[in-house]
């Protein structure tokens, strides 16, 4: 017959679990997946920040477009304003389009600014995301009712 010390040790080696290095296990089965959800976050956030300032971009653009007093400088003062305000948010467009829309540009008339940006994302390519993505906006500007331009040409 077994001593009740001896009972004890055997009960315990039987009923045992032996979950030792089970953390370690764990852990590097999940890290894979925190990781990519991370990165997941990550490029979802750039997306949304970069869809923000190219909405900012287009609306600089136009507002830009509707100081003007030509067309033709409506055109150059638009482009150069978007550029400006994505250039200083850090926001780094591999294809930057901007196509401003003058053809109501007349007293009571308004100006309208299309901001197309190619992001890189190719950084976060291990989360899923695609190598890049193109946010455009739309921004329209009035011009005053009583403003005097100057009439003639598009200069």
């Amino acid at each position: 017959m077994l001593t009740s010390s001896a009972r004890g040790r055997l009960r315990r080696r039987l009923f045992s679990h032996g979950d030792d290095g089970l953390a370690a296990v764990e852990l590097a089965v999940l890290t894979p997946f925190v990781i990519a959800a991370l990165l997941l976050v990550v490029g979802f956030g750039r997306v949304t920040q970069g869809r923000q300032l190219v909405d900012q971009a287009a609306a600089a653009a136009a507002r830009a477009a509707s100081l003007a007093n030509t067309p033709g400088q409506a055109h150059a003062d638009g482009q150069q304003a978007a550029a400006d305000t994505l250039s200083r948010a850090g926001v780094s467009c591999t294809a930057l389009g901007v196509t401003v829309d003058t053809s109501a540009f007349h007293p009571g008339g308004e100006v309208s600014a299309d901001v197309a940006c190619t992001a890189d994302l190719s950084g976060l390519a291990l989360a899923g995301l695609p190598g890049s993505v193109r946010m455009t906006a739309t921004a329209r500007a009035p011009l005053e009712q009583l403003r005097d331009l100057p009439t003639g040409g598009t200069q």
